[in-house]
């Protein structure tokens, strides 16, 4: 819709986790980095946790590049659907490690199957690695039966680690008693924050780069600090909104994005922070209101006293 108009080849806010579109931010990088690190030390569990649409998703097919780029060193295993039996996880495992005819394997046979898998990677120079992302949402005994697949090792070294994407909830999971076997494998973790407003300015120019914009930014400050404080600082609806943004500058003929375009977009848009929802208008009509009662409350007797005398009140 807008694209030709700010001259840009493709949408710079799209939510689809396009990996060229990952801005390296410095806690972005910091967390690629911890995971590189933890996967080198090649112990345990690995967890990175982030409120929905910090860009777990995102950062997972990242690290799955950049490990995929060194395919002599790391056979990799993605799960983004968590809602799996033990069962359902270990054969999903196994089509990830490519080993055939597990449909007539039972059980036993299946983890025969997947230790000797591991062992022959092993044998090759690689490390497996197994990536779940939202594993919020594993059933419990689908953890366990992951925490399990961590037993499968040589004498030198574990032969599956696990890397686990989640929301808070995660945390919280694993605070059960009954899973902290699991818990205390978790060698290393990482929080992801929402951005600050000068991260947020760095995510709205970088992606409009990658879309193929040239020359000033298409956002003033005001617009900028309106969506970073709308926002909580949260990519995904940075991105929401600022889409949005775009399309009322379009609407209105203007080639940059004001702070009434991003105001526009506020008031479509749910889950952006009730204060600007409405507009810096409502807040003070809620402001005069309240004066408003007040006022009448203090006056309340001598009016009282005044509609009296004039026989309105009986």
């Amino acid at each position: 819709m807008y694209l030709d108009f700010f001259g840009l080849r493709e949408k710079p806010f799209a939510l689809t986790p396009n990996t060229a579109f990952l801005v390296r931010l410095a806690p972005y990088q910091a967390c690629l980095n911890l995971l590189r690190v933890a996967l080198g030390e090649g112990e345990g569990f690995v967890k990175v946790t982030g409120e929905v649409g910090t860009g777990k998703t995102l950062l997972c097919r990242a690290l799955l590049n950049a490990l995929g780029e060194e395919s002599d060193h790391w056979q990799l295993a993605w799960l983004p659907n968590p809602g799996l039996t033990p069962s359902g996880l270990r054969r999903a495992l196994a089509q990830e490690l490519h080993l055939t005819d597990i449909e007539r394997l039972d059980h036993h046979g299946l983890l025969a199957a997947l230790n000797r898998r591991l062992i022959e990677l092993a044998g090759q120079g690689k490390r497996t690695v197994l990536l779940i992302d939202e594993a919020q949402a594993l059933p419990l005994e689908t953890l366990e039966a992951v925490r399990l697949l961590t037993n499968l090792e040589t004498e030198r070294c574990k032969l599956l680690q696990v890397v686990l994407f989640g929301q808070p909830e995660l945390d919280t999971l694993l605070e059960r008693p009954d899973l902290r076997q699991l818990r205390q494998r978790i060698t290393f973790s990482y929080r992801l924050q929402p951005l600050d407003a000068a991260d947020t300015r760095r995510y709205v120019e970088e992606r409009l780069g990658h879309a193929g914009h040239l020359g000033a930014s298409l956002f003033d400050e005001r617009a900028l600090r309106r969506l970073a404080a709308a926002s909580g600082g949260i990519p995904r609806l940075i991105s929401i909104l600022a889409h949005k943004a775009l399309m009322a500058a379009y609407g209105a003929g203007s080639r940059r994005v004001r702070a009434g375009h991003v105001q526009r977009a506020l008031r479509d848009t749910e889950g952006a922070r009730p204060f600007l929802q409405g507009g810096f208008l409502s807040l003070g009509w809620s402001l005069a209101s309240a004066g408003g009662l007040l006022g009448l409350v203090l006056l309340w007797p001598w009016l009282q006293d005044w509609l009296g005398r004039g026989g309105l009140l009986p």
